[in-house]
């Protein structure tokens, strides 16, 4: 029971982190819209948390199917990530290397996608929220975003990291499975089921935010607006 109050706490703040960062974005020209889905790839990294408030979201709206169809698509090449924001910032503050990682917009789009509408988008990760760019990407073939955008998604993508440090990041078909799997097939507390060990990465809490100093006065409302956040 402690465990579930917890965990619905740990949705609020969610919930709030969403908020915050929409509202930090009407600052900027923003050319993202509705079926919009160039940035729409199988390659996207989201958090155990959020994979949670996707699956209720499934089941709520009677949208079941949309599991089966990750289930069916499991086979495909996507990007599994080696490490977590939190684990990389710890990474270069200490001077370590970063594990190599491949990942190519060419393996396909998100599984999720029909006719270039998502069917979660109220409910969408923020690792899909995050990529926003100040033109279109069809007319030019890639996306221009803010470099001070990018760090502050990145502040974002370490605070959720941060809400859900007992949890998991991962591709987003494989957190979703595992979510599933979690509320249907086995305890919340059990060992993480075979399918998925070479899948999920540990999440951390936050020990260093690398913030570039030209940032550092300009992000700290953002900073402070986040550390602020209760339920």
């Amino acid at each position: 029971m402690l465990t579930d109050i917890i965990h619905l706490k740990k949705r609020k703040i969610l919930a709030q982190i969403y908020k915050l960062h929409d509202d930090f974005l009407q600052k900027f020209n923003i050319a993202c819209k509705k079926y919009c889905s160039h940035c729409c790839t199988r390659n996207v990294i989201i958090t155990t948390l959020e994979a949670d408030e996707i699956v209720d979201s499934l089941i709520s709206t009677k949208q079941e199917h949309l599991l089966e169809k990750l289930k069916n698509e499991i086979a495909r090449v996507r990007f599994i990530p080696k490490t977590t924001t939190n684990m990389l910032a710890v990474l270069c503050a200490n001077g370590k290397d970063i594990p190599e990682e491949e990942s190519d917009v060419s393996w396909g789009s998100c599984p999720f996608l029909i006719d270039k509408k998502c069917p979660v988008y109220e409910k969408r990760p923020f690792g899909c929220r995050c990529f926003v760019s100040t033109s279109d990407c069809s007319k030019k073939g890639y996306a221009e975003i803010n470099p001070f955008v990018i760090t502050v998604n990145n502040l974002f993508l370490q605070f959720i990291e941060h809400v859900d440090s007992q949890g998991y990041s991962g591709n987003f078909t494989d957190i979703i499975l595992y979510a599933e799997a979690k509320r249907n097939k086995f305890p919340k507390d059990s060992a993480v089921p075979e399918m998925f060990r070479n899948k999920l990465v540990k999440n951390h809490p936050i020990t260093f935010l690398p913030i570039p100093p030209e940032d550092k006065v300009r992000i700290e409302p953002v900073l402070q607006a986040l550390q602020n956040i209760r339920v």
